[in-house]
């Protein structure tokens, strides 16, 4: 399966590519400018020197989504829509997996305050856009801190919580995610479930300030 990162020289896009290709998956990874991905595959492979990377390339953010089988978006709420208006045609019976958080950076404020949507969610967001399109959306990865992706040397003590309607393809997204060390997927239900998900990061923002680090995470426990 080849894993299209879109947005992925920006810091979640980064963290999960390098988790990913650490991992042996096949990674794509989209930019809407070629050398800044071409240059982030390899700073990647200096990262990883002397281990065996199965597939890593650069290519734009068009590219990246029609080759790959899986696609993930990293990119944050102000550059939602515009990318996904880029890619779309190119998602056609692919699984999305949308790991935007609203943030109120996104108009000039806070990065420790949401900011409500009218579609209830971020992931609601994208499938709303794409409701024309046979694309499956999956929320994942909002609340794993890049700065754990890129630790490469510690595993990532979070676990991941994926929303979606689909059973088949959370299933595949849950089995991605479990390729990162430390990364336990939890089922939590339908997308709509998103809107509950995506709130949880400003929560951990405000802790890592609060306790000067950058590595909070969230496990379950009871499960």
């Amino acid at each position: 399966m080849k894993v299209a990162i879109i947005g992925g020289t920006g810091d979640q896009g980064f963290g999960l590519a390098l988790r990913f290709a650490k991992a042996g998956e096949k990674v794509l990874l989209g930019s809407r400018d070629i050398k800044k991905a071409e240059n982030t595959v390899n700073i990647i492979h200096n990262m990883l020197k002397g281990e065996e990377l199965e597939c890593i390339q650069g290519m734009t953010n068009q590219q990246a989504a029609q080759k790959g089988d899986l696609v993930i978006l990293t990119v944050p709420l102000q550059a939602q829509k515009v990318t996904l208006r880029s890619i779309k045609d190119h998602l056609e019976g692919k699984i999305l997996v949308d790991a935007t958080v609203p943030l109120e950076t996104c108009i000039g404020g806070s990065s420790t305050r949401y900011v409500d949507l009218w579609e209830g969610s971020a992931a609601e967001r994208t499938a709303e856009f794409l409701k024309e399109k046979e694309t499956t959306i999956v929320s994942a990865f909002n609340n794993i801190s890049s700065s754990s992706l890129t630790n490469i040397k510690e595993d990532v003590k979070c676990d991941c919580l994926v929303s979606g309607d689909d059973a088949e393809s959370k299933n595949k997204v849950m089995e991605l995610a479990e390729k990162i060390p430390g990364v336990r997927a939890i089922d939590c239900g339908p997308l709509e479930n998103a809107r509950i998900v995506e709130k949880i990061t400003p929560l951990l923002i405000t802790l890592n300030i609060k306790n000067k680090t950058r590595l909070a995470g969230l496990r379950i426990t009871g499960l």
